[in-house]
């Protein structure tokens, strides 16, 4: 039997007294606020629907209610949602509760109103009705065509980047004359803005529009022809908006030039679920919604259907502590449930290990594992849980993402690895022989299949033959040959370099981290936090064949017809989702709230701390809060402190708790013992210790050099002539300098070859 308290379920909430048995019939299951979102249809209403409260009841209720009251037909109401589901979702609701679809109503995202909008009045615009809509790749094609022509260097500025620059510019409203100069003078060299009026021509030679283009056009078209806006405002009699606090500038100023005639704009949203600033979102646009429509009712939900009370005390305490809030507090009827457990750990591989054997037990009484997540701040913390979870024989599944070892610079790792270790892995050898890019294009490649086909040999072995001869351009030839060499050289280092090192060593010299490192896509750093995760991963196995054969059983162990499966995700994949039980690891400073947030004047701090209430309030009956006194973040090893948050957490309704006492009858720390960081660890507190795994011949990596090499490229200052030491072969003086490569005379190991990142002055 479960232990686990029963909830009402929150999509079917208590019938409400308001509503009555003479009330109207689709309101009749509405508690009093909800009934009073739903029946307040004239002027500006802004529902504050706190988490787990009926939003999307209130919602398709209310659309229901203004067609039921004759208020409107469905030509005359705009609703709009941020994804094609929820749009759906909410045709099929109202259908329901009228019982029959409802026809040519204006019901969908904002990207899909807008191009239903600028089709009918492209001409406005310089195009014609029957435009094309670019999606990404295209997008950063026509780009990389302009750079050609500008003659801008793609490596300093890749088209990726260029693109994504030019459509936060159109999420913010801005056409290239009203870019700020400052802020454009120092992108593309300066040329930012005459890029942008470039490209924005040649999309209307090309009769065709971007995503950003679609409110960017119709707020020039509204602007530019004032009897155009009139017309919409006109016909849209009510306006419906979900998730008004994710809602950037452009379509903030559509939907407030559009709600101006009649002013019967609901907009519905969480002001403390705001966590998207970084996709252009801005909380200011719901907490200013009183002031851009004077007089605007204000309903807040905040009866909760989801959450035990101990889980919703914790949450609105903890936001409380933000001063950028409308302000509500969440309360529920339910009763009993656990207090929010706070769980001290010694480093991340216990935390993977306490939470594992936690849900195993969880498993036992018969929870399903669908209705348990863990909630991570960063993607590459899911690793150690993945191979917990492996170990167990607990499957899972990563939403928002590929699981650690399926990620792209994961997989593109290990095809470098593989082709060590098999020279004869066409497959790997074909994923990453132009990775990164070195001039060896299909051509060469077609050239190398044709030989191995007729040969009957691996491409490896076609490439060794072909650079011998004149088959291919001499410039391929040769950079095919240095990659073999490449290749002949570690596989030389296989029998004696520790395999953590041999794998830092060929990732940087076959390119990728320099690759990552000088991409300045918004997912690169995340993408070599994984690499560096990777290595230390490669920590826990005999050798570099061992790794592999890991990752093949990984990869192989995920069956796709098991449907109950434990979630991994981060806490911004979990937004709009519940479960039963929810274990939030990395509650610490440094992780979470992240470093880049500490800084609160842009108000990163208060949306970590949003961020935080968004992962409680995804729990039903169990959230378990986990820290570690230790944690290895980017590559080296380093104490922490418990997060801020934990210590906003009320004492009243937290059980904190060691790790041995995660059970049960475990030692429970005193609330000062997580100020002070030592009664959750049984007095053995957050003293330093140095960590490094024994690996292979027993040698450790040297975290903080390597750490500078991984993420800076910054090479340490060494000189022919400098004394050095390195762990395995001792003390020697450096020969020759070459990058990140020197030759040291070792005083007892003789000549060596090695990585600058492995050795230290002496």
């Amino acid at each position: 039997m479960s232990d686990l308290p029963e909830l009402t379920d929150p999509r079917e909430p208590a019938p409400s007294a308001a509503a009555g048995e003479g009330g109207a019939w689709h309101l009749k299951d509405l508690n009093e606020t909800q009934l009073q979102a739903v029946e307040a249809l004239d002027g500006p209403v802004l529902v504050l629907a706190g988490a787990g409260t009926g939003k999307t009841r209130v919602l398709t209720t209310r659309l229901a209610h203004v067609l039921v009251q004759g208020r409107a037909n469905p030509l005359e109401v705009l609703a709009v949602t941020f994804t094609n589901k929820a749009a759906r979702e909410m045709k099929e609701r109202v259908a329901a509760l009228l019982g029959r679809p409802v026809e040519g109503w204006w019901v969908g995202t904002f990207h899909a109103l807008g191009a239903r909008i600028l089709r009918s009045h492209a001409e406005a615009c310089g195009l014609k009705s029957n435009f094309t809509i670019l999606d990404a790749d295209d997008q950063v094609r026509l780009v990389k065509q302009l750079l050609e022509t500008y003659d801008i260097d793609e490596k300093k500025w890749p088209p990726r980047v260029l693109s994504g620059i030019i459509q936060r510019w159109k999420d913010r409203g801005l056409t290239p004359g009203k870019v700020p100069e400052d802020e454009a003078s120092v992108v593309a060299g300066g040329a930012a803005i005459t890029l942008y009026g470039e490209y924005q021509e040649r999309l209307k030679r090309l009769n065709a529009a971007d995503f950003g283009d679609l409110l960017l056009h119709c707020l020039i078209v509204f602007q530019d022809q004032p009897e155009i806006l009139k017309k919409y405002q006109d016909q849209f009699r009510y306006l419906l908006v979900d998730e008004y606090q994710d809602t950037n500038v452009a379509q903030y100023l559509w939907l407030r030039l559009l709600a101006q005639a009649h002013k019967n704009i609901c907009c519905v949203g969480d002001d403390d679920q705001s966590i998207y600033s970084w996709r252009g979102a801005e909380v200011e646009n719901i907490l200013r919604f009183e002031k851009d429509f004077p007089g605007a009712k204000v309903v807040r939900l905040e009866r909760n259907y989801r959450s035990t009370p101990h889980i919703l005390a914790a949450a609105s305490a903890l936001i409380d502590h933000n001063e950028g809030r409308l302000g509500k507090t969440l309360w529920t009827e339910l009763g009993g449930g656990e207090k929010v457990r706070v769980v001290g750990v010694w480093d991340g591989e216990e935390e993977a290990r306490v939470t594992g054997d936690e849900i195993e037990a969880l498993q036992a009484r018969k929870q399903p594992l669908n209705g348990i997540a863990v909630l991570v701040r960063a993607g590459f913390q899911t690793r150690e849980f993945e191979e917990r979870l492996i170990t167990l024989g607990v499957p899972y599944r990563v939403i928002g993402g590929p699981r650690f070892y399926e990620r792209q610079e994961i997989r593109d790792a290990i095809a470098y690895l593989r082709v060590v270790a098999q020279p004869d892995d066409d497959l790997a050898f074909e994923r990453i022989v132009n990775l990164p890019k070195r001039g060896l294009g299909p051509a060469t490649l077609q050239t190398l299949h044709k030989l191995g086909r007729a040969e009957g040999i691996s491409l490896t072995a076609a490439a060794s033959r072909l650079i011998e001869t004149d088959e291919i351009r001499p410039k391929a030839r040769q950079t095919l040959a240095g990659l073999l060499d490449d290749f002949t050289g570690w596989r030389g280092q296989v029998e004696t370099m520790p395999h953590p090192d041999l794998v830092a060593m060929i990732l940087d010299q076959s390119g990728i981290i320099a690759m990552w490192r000088a991409s300045k896509a918004l997912e690169a750093p995340g993408r070599l936090d994984n690499l560096k995760e990777m290595i230390f991963a490669l920590e826990d196995f005999e050798d570099l064949a061992g790794f592999l054969e890991h990752v093949s059983l990984v990869m192989e162990n995920d069956d796709p017809a098991v449907e109950d499966k434990v979630n991994l995700m981060t806490l911004h994949g979990a937004k709009g989702l519940e479960f039963d039980t929810v274990f939030l690891a990395g509650w610490e400073e440094g992780l979470f709230p992240h470093p880049r947030t500490l800084d609160d004047s842009g108000g990163g701090l208060e949306e970590e701390r949003r961020l935080a209430y968004v992962g409680l309030t995804r729990a039903r009956r169990k959230a378990i809060v986990s820290f570690a006194a230790n944690r290895r973040i980017h590559g080296k090893w380093q104490s922490s402190l418990p997060s801020r948050f934990i210590g906003e957490l009320p004492e009243d309704h937290i059980d904190v708790r060691s790790a041995a006492g995660l059970y049960g009858a475990g030692r429970q720390g005193s609330r000062g013992g997580l100020g002070e960081g030592v009664a959750v660890f049984g007095g053995a507190g957050y003293g330093p210790r140095k960590r490094g795994k024994r690996r292979k011949r027993g040698e450790t990596i040297d975290e903080a050099r390597f750490e500078a090499k991984f993420v800076d490229g910054d090479e340490a200052a060494f000189h022919i002539g400098d004394r050095v030491f390195h762990r395995k072969f001792g003390y020697g003086r450096i020969v020759s300098v070459d990058g990140g490569k020197l030759e040291i005379a070792f005083d007892k190991a003789g000549g060596k070859k090695v990585m600058a990142s492995f050795v230290e002055t002496v």
